[in-house]
């Protein structure tokens, strides 16, 4: 069974930038898609950005759309979230996510098997 675990989150200004990573445990993610998904408490879990299983194809949040950029090592060891020109709106928990969606469900929880713990983060001044 594949562990992810996400780290890289923090406290940072608004127009700052933070890069997550995810790691994968017991398990390699080359076989998955991979996403990130965000919740603010009290509210849904939602969408952010996913990363074909190839590589090739990437698909964001209109919210966060120029300013985020998901990507995954050569190793498919990791994925990682660069975050730039961050807003107050973006402070969340920051999840990431495996599974093997299609492309039509690439931005549904429900089509990811595996998830990590969050890692927080806060964009304020």
């Amino acid at each position: 069974q594949v562990q992810l675990v996400e780290s890289g989150g923090g406290l940072v200004q608004p127009g700052g930038s933070l890069r997550l990573s995810c790691t994968a445990s017991g398990g390699t993610i080359g076989g998955y898609s991979m996403a990130w998904f965000r919740q603010i408490p009290g509210e849904e879990r939602e969408f952010v950005a996913a990363i074909k299983a190839g590589g090739g194809s990437t698909y964001y949040a209109d919210s966060v759309k120029g300013r985020f950029s998901i990507s995954r090592d050569r190793a498919n060891s990791a994925v990682h979230l660069q975050m730039n020109w961050l807003r107050p709106e973006d402070t969340a928990v920051y999840f990431c996510a495996a599974g093997r969606p299609i492309t039509s469900t690439i931005r549904t929880i429900g089509a990811y098997l595996y998830w990590g713990q969050g890692t927080q983060v806060t964009v304020s001044s």
